[in-house]
C-alpha cells in the first residue's frame, strides 16, 4: 500500500514540476516577444525623431553668405586655418584673399613695401611657372591637390610645415592657393619666405653701425618672434639673429643698396632740417643710409640773419659723433652733387629729406645713450 501512494505521489510531483516548467517557459516567452516588441517600437519612434530634429537644426553653411562671411572676418588667424579643416565648402570660403588682406596689412602691412611686394610676386609667378612645366600632365590634377594639402597643414600656430618646392606638384592660378594671401601671409609666418627689407643699427647697436640703416634679406623666426637678417657678402658679418621687430622698415624699390640715390632735396635743405644720406667705407661696400640734420655754415652769423639756406653748399652733421671725429660733419654741393668722399672718412652718396614726425621718430628712439667717437 505504501509503495502504492509513494508511486501516486511521485507522479503528482514530476507533472506538477513538467507543469511549471511550461508554464514558467510560455511565460518567459510571451515576456520577451513583448519586451522585444516595445524595444523595437520605441527605438523606431527614437530614430524617427532624431531625424526630425537634426532636420529642424541649422547647420553653418545654411546661414545667408553675408552673415557667415561677417562671422569669418571676426576670426583670427589660427581661427580661419582650423575652421579651414572642417570641410571644403567652408576650406573654400576660409582661404578668400578678402579675408585674409585685413590679417596681412595689421600683421605684416608695414614691412610689406613696394620691394618685399615685388620680391612675392616673383617668387610666385617662378614656383608656378616651375610646378607647370615639370609635369604639364598631371598638372591639373595636382591642382586639385593643392588645397587638400594646404587645408591638412593649417593647424593653429603650425604654418604649411612642408615645403612647397617645385617637386611638390602645384596647382592653377585659379584653383590654387599659391598665388592667394593666406599663402603669402602662411610663407611669411613660417620663415620660408626671404623679403627684402632694412635694419637699424646692424650687428645689434655695433658702434661702427649706430644710426645707419642697411639693407638685407630678413625672414621671420616663430619661436622668438624676431627675424633673421642675411646682409651683403662684403661687411663686417654676413647674417645676424634676434633682430626685433622695431629694428626693420620697407626696403626701397628705387634704389639698390650699390646705386647712387638721386638727391632732388639739397636746394630746399635749411639748418635743423632731417635727412638720411648714403654712406659706404669703401666703394667695394654696399651703401647704408645715415641719419644727420642739417647744420650752419663757419661764417653763419646767427639764426636771425642766416643765410645758409641760399648758399651753394650745405653742411651735414652727425651729432651722435664727438666734434673731433672725422665723420661728425661733412659739406655737400647744392648743384652738383655726386658722390663724393675717400678711403679715411669714407664715401657720401644721395641725400633724402626727411618731412615726417614718423620717418624721424624711429631714429630719435635709436638715439646712443652716450656720444660716439
Amino acid at each position: 500500500m505504501e509503495n502504492k501512494y509513494l508511486n501516486i505521489l511521485s507522479f503528482c510531483f514530476s507533472n506538477t514540476i513538467c507543469g511549471l516548467l511550461i508554464v514558467s517557459w510560455l511565460a518567459r516567452n510571451v515576456i520577451y516577444t513583448n519586451g522585444l516588441s516595445t524595444t523595437l517600437t520605441w527605438r523606431r519612434k527614437t530614430r524617427k525623431k532624431k531625424n526630425q530634429d537634426d532636420e529642424n537644426k541649422m547647420s553653418l553653411l545654411d546661414l545667408p553668405d553675408l552673415t557667415l562671411d561677417c562671422i569669418l572676418e571676426k576670426l583670427s588667424p589660427s581661427e580661419l586655418c582650423a575652421m579651414a579643416c572642417v570641410c571644403s565648402e567652408l576650406r573654400d570660403k576660409c582661404v578668400s584673399d578678402h579675408l585674409w588682406k585685413k590679417h596681412m596689412e595689421k600683421r605684416w602691412g608695414r614691412l610689406m613695401g613696394d620691394a618685399a611686394i615685388k620680391e612675392w610676386k616673383t617668387h610666385v609667378t617662378t614656383l608656378m611657372a616651375c610646378l607647370k612645366n615639370s609635369n604639364p600632365s598631371s598638372y591639373r590634377s595636382n591642382a586639385q591637390q593643392w588645397r587638400s594639402r594646404l587645408a591638412a597643414n593649417l593647424k593653429p600656430f603650425s604654418w604649411l610645415k612642408t615645403n612647397h618646392g617645385c617637386h611638390n606638384g602645384g596647382s592653377s592660378s585659379s584653383s590654387s592657393p599659391i598665388d592667394s594671401v593666406m599663402y603669402w601671409y602662411s610663407n611669411l609666418e613660417s620663415g620660408k619666405f626671404w623679403f627684402p627689407a632694412q635694419v637699424y643699427n646692424r650687428e645689434n647697436g655695433h658702434v661702427g653701425f649706430m644710426m645707419s640703416c642697411y639693407d638685407a634679406k630678413v625672414r621671420y623666426d616663430n619661436r622668438t618672434n624676431t627675424f633673421q637678417a642675411r646682409y651683403s657678402a662684403h661687411g663686417r658679418r654676413a647674417a645676424e639673429e634676434n633682430v626685433t621687430w622695431q629694428r626693420l622698415r620697407p626696403a626701397l624699390v628705387e634704389t639698390e643698396s650699390r646705386d647712387l640715390h638721386v638727391s632732388d632735396c639739397l636746394q630746399g635743405l635749411r639748418p635743423g632740417d632731417h635727412f638720411e644720406i648714403q654712406w659706404r667705407r669703401t666703394k667695394e661696400f654696399p651703401y647704408g643710409w645715415w641719419f644727420g640734420v642739417v647744420g650752419h655754415l663757419q661764417n653763419c652769423v646767427g639764426e636771425e640773419n642766416c643765410r645758409c639756406v641760399s648758399d651753394e653748399n650745405v653742411v651735414m652733421e652727425f651729432r651722435q659723433f664727438r666734434p673731433e671725429s672725422p665723420w661728425k660733419t661733412t659739406v655737400l654741393n647744392r648743384k652738383d652733387h655726386r658722390e663724393t668722399g675717400n678711403e679715411v672718412s669714407g664715401f657720401y652718396g644721395g641725400v633724402k629729406k626727411l618731412g615726417t614726425e614718423e620717418e624721424v621718430s624711429p631714429w630719435k628712439r635709436l638715439w646712443p645713450s652716450q656720444v660716439l667717437d
